[in-house]
């Protein structure tokens, strides 16, 4: 999935700001089952929770054994907060959905992840890093 967007600068009511999270997160063992209707169901869930809290997926790339995201997000929320947020939701319902398969695996994704914050100017690096990974 790509979204092009153009990144400026919001402005609120006491706030200009311009907030965007490269995040990476793999699952338990780092087992390559985000394929198929898993991986399919993943990015539904991501990009669903992603509009419910009003953050912009600028770009999602779901690979077997891991998820690049490229975020984002409001100034309150910290690239912790937005990982917990979507590796909880999707555990829950790929756990539940997908339970044959993801009852072999203790949890569904490991305590780790990669975050990495971002402008302008490294925006356009971290599209290519991302579409490389994708084979694009």
């Amino acid at each position: 999935m790509e979204k092009t967007s153009t990144l400026q600068y919001q402005r609120d009511e006491h706030r200009v700001h311009l907030i965007v999270y490269h995040l990476i997160w793999c699952p338990r063992r780092r087992k390559a089952i985000l394929t198929g209707p898993i991986k399919e169901r993943c990015q539904q869930i991501l990009e669903e929770k992603c509009l419910e809290k009003g953050w912009s997926i600028l770009t999602l790339a779901i690979q077997p054994d891991h998820i690049h995201l490229f975020i984002r997000v409001w100034p309150s929320e910290s690239a912790a907060d937005v990982v917990k947020e979507l590796k909880g939701i999707t555990s829950f319902h790929l756990r539940r959905e997908f339970a044959p398969i993801m009852k072999k695996m203790p949890s569904t994704w490991t305590r780790s992840y990669f975050a990495s914050t971002a402008d302008a100017v490294s925006a356009e690096t971290i599209q290519h890093y991302i579409n490389a990974q994708k084979g694009i």
